[in-house]
């Protein structure tokens, strides 16, 4: 008689081997490419442009305004220079999406954001501290840089 072990929902006969997933856990394989199409069908429906360098970035400009989506898996960023615009544009996402407003930017992939007098700064400190505890090298002193500073490179086409 074999020797089986369940894990997760699936069989497994041969133990310590690595097993291909023929189906997704989570539902569809394409589903949040699916989630992605939709919202930005949506976006570009209520006159959002899709950035062509950047997919994930929608915007739209008008006379009078100017308003930024960004999009990344299930984080949505929202900036314009016209506040009710961006309440509106929150009421409507969230008649067809269901989002949860998580208020003012603080952190957003690495990267932390803060608001300034003079505009908005951002700052990658948590990231790289995670990055260098992850490593064992939270208590390694900082050193100067190998390279030559400040020289003067100049490209030429071949």
């Amino acid at each position: 008689m074999k020797k089986c072990i369940w894990n997760l929902g699936f069989k497994i006969e041969k133990p310590n081997k690595i097993c291909k997933l023929t189906k997704s856990l989570y539902g569809l394989k394409k589903a949040s490419r699916q989630k992605f199409a939709k919202f930005s069908s949506f976006l570009i429906d209520i006159d959002f442009i899709q950035s062509k360098s950047d997919y994930s970035l929608f915007i739209r400009k008008t006379k009078n305004n100017f308003t930024v989506i960004l999009v990344y898996v299930d984080a949505i960023i929202i900036v314009g220079d016209c506040l009710s615009k961006i309440k509106r544009i929150k009421e409507v996402l969230n008649c067809s999406f269901k989002i949860k407003d998580l208020r003012k930017l603080k952190y957003f992939l690495g990267l932390e954001v803060a608001r300034l007098n003079k505009g908005i700064h951002l700052c990658q400190r948590n990231y790289i501290l995670d990055i260098l505890t992850g490593t064992g090298m939270i208590s390694s002193e900082p050193c100067t840089t190998p390279l030559m500073t400040n020289n003067n490179i100049i490209f030429k086409d071949a």
